[in-house]
């Protein structure tokens, strides 16, 4: 492995490398802290030309790659194994918004730039990209495309997939694939951007985008409501978008235990409410020339009993704390400590059902445990975390948690339902795939991976186990 340290030095530079363990620490290690690996050196590249011959050298020694951006999944998807052979490839120095094209409601950036960097970018030429998320201070558009990752405005606006006009992706032979084309309609062929795009950088590194921009919304007006049920608040979103011409931005759903732990841990933070109310929904919309709309609307709703409360931001101060609420829910919880974390979806119309028959589904198989739920409902998307009793030993958290999610993952897939709606498979979820996938689906995946990473090199361990009977023996098996 000497030769290609030396070798990756050369491609990058003196400011491209690091094999610094303090540097390297948050880098080797998910945001959770739930895995952690090791690495023979991370190269931080300028360019897809660097990309491509930074996995030249690595499939030629045979060593696997793990792109990484802001390295704030929940899945392990971007920490290396534990064999410290692996080659950690941080995309945080290309970080370029290229261009804005305002006519073509469009925009061109560098995989490595913050998501909150690309939006500024965008509101500044008047415009809006509407994906938004706790972390977008600090994840990178690069990684929210490889993770299809979702956020608050999907009901609206759809995943990153929708927002996807074209991609630049170098290959497992570090050929690079340019199809930056920022057309909205295309039918020339195999559209093979979307092979890459939530494919967690197994079949391609992403290394820059072409994304669809939409007029910019105008003044935004926020709200926190106190329901009784999570079906009550999928029936006000369903009678809101109606009301005000489907300009809902974003619809969370928070219970009780959740606000709970966010005035527990977070310092400032406070409920608007003088009251409990079992749920809350956090919603924002566009005004249309002025939140009266919106007022109106909640007033039929308070009055027609699916709205136990309202209270409106009158400011811009007043949203931005209610929203704080809300994205101080991931930092609450990891300072609350360890829970079973469960990224699900169901169909909007299932939503109450799964919640009423989850609830009878944990008093069976552990009357002790915490739920704390919380999620876009919008787009049918819930965090279902379970807290287990702190006294456990590991092992019996860990079997716990299996035989929990387990219960858990049957009970959506029986609702027609996901066990990963954006958070990704990684190396958390492997397993789980296998049982929730088809034989079809599965085996349509393996040999996509085969064809495309051959000596699999590409985020090795991830997303799906594949066998390499062909590798050389010298060379890591995964």
């Amino acid at each position: 492995m000497t030769t290609l340290l030396e070798e990756l030095k050369g491609i990058v530079g003196p400011r491209g490398w690091t094999t610094d363990a303090r540097a390297l620490e948050p880098h080797l290690t998910e945001w959770r802290g739930t895995y952690r690996g090791r690495t023979l050196v991370m190269v931080e590249p300028t360019c897809a030309d660097e990309v491509g011959r930074i996995v030249k050298a690595c499939a030629a020694a045979g060593a696997g790659i793990v792109p990484q951006g802001g390295n704030t999944g929940m899945c392990g998807g971007a920490v290396p194994d534990s064999s410290g052979q692996q080659v950690i490839l941080s995309l945080g120095r290309m970080h370029r918004v290229r261009a804005v094209d305002v006519e073509n409601f469009s925009m061109e950036v560098e995989a490595g730039c913050i998501l909150a960097n690309a939006q500024e970018a965008a509101k500044a030429a008047g415009l809006h990209l509407p994906l938004s998320m706790g972390a977008e201070g600090s994840c990178q558009v690069g990684g929210n495309i490889a993770t299809n990752a979702g956020g608050i405005n999907v009901g609206r606006y759809g995943t990153a997939r929708a927002l996807v006009l074209g991609l630049e992706v170098v290959l497992a032979d570090g050929t690079v694939l340019d199809s930056l084309r920022s057309l909205r309609k295309d039918t020339a062929g195999y559209d093979l951007k979307q092979l890459f795009i939530g494919s967690e950088g197994t079949l391609g590194i992403i290394t820059a985008a072409s994304l669809r921009l939409y007029p910019d919304p105008g003044e935004l007006t926020t709200a926190m409501l106190g329901i009784d049920s999570a079906g009550a608040a999928v029936e006000v979103l369903r009678r809101l978008k109606v009301a005000l011409d489907n300009r809902i931005e974003a619809f969370e759903l928070v219970s009780q235990r959740v606000f709970g732990l966010v005035t527990q841990h977070i310092a400032g933070a406070r409920s608007p409410f003088e009251v409990e109310y079992p749920w809350y929904v956090l919603l924002e919309a566009a005004s249309g020339g002025g939140p009266e709309g919106l007022e109106k609307a909640l007033t039929a709703e308070l009055d027609a009993g699916r709205v136990l409360d309202a209270v409106v931001a009158k400011n811009e101060t007043e949203a931005a704390e209610l929203w704080r609420l809300r994205h101080s829910i991931a930092e609450a919880e990891r300072q609350d400590g360890k829970a079973l974390k469960h990224d699900i979806s169901v169909p909007l119309s299932r939503m109450q059902e799964f919640l009423a028959r989850g609830d009878e589904l944990l008093a069976e198989l552990r009357p002790d445990a915490r739920l704390v739920a919380f999620g876009h409902v919008g787009d049918g998307n819930l965090h279902y975390n379970v807290v287990l009793p702190r006294t456990l030993r590991d092992d019996e958290w860990a079997a716990e948690g299996t035989r929990i999610s387990r219960g858990i993952y049957d009970l959506v897939d029986e609702l027609g339902g996901s066990f990963s709606a954006e958070h990704g498979v990684g190396q958390a979820k492997r397993a789980w795939l296998r049982e929730y996938r088809s034989g079809a689906e599965l085996g349509l995946m393996r040999q996509l991976k085969k064809t495309l990473d051959p000596a699999n090199i590409l985020n090795p361990g991830k997303v799906i186990s594949v066998s390499y009977t062909h590798l050389r023996a010298h060379e890591t098996r995964y």
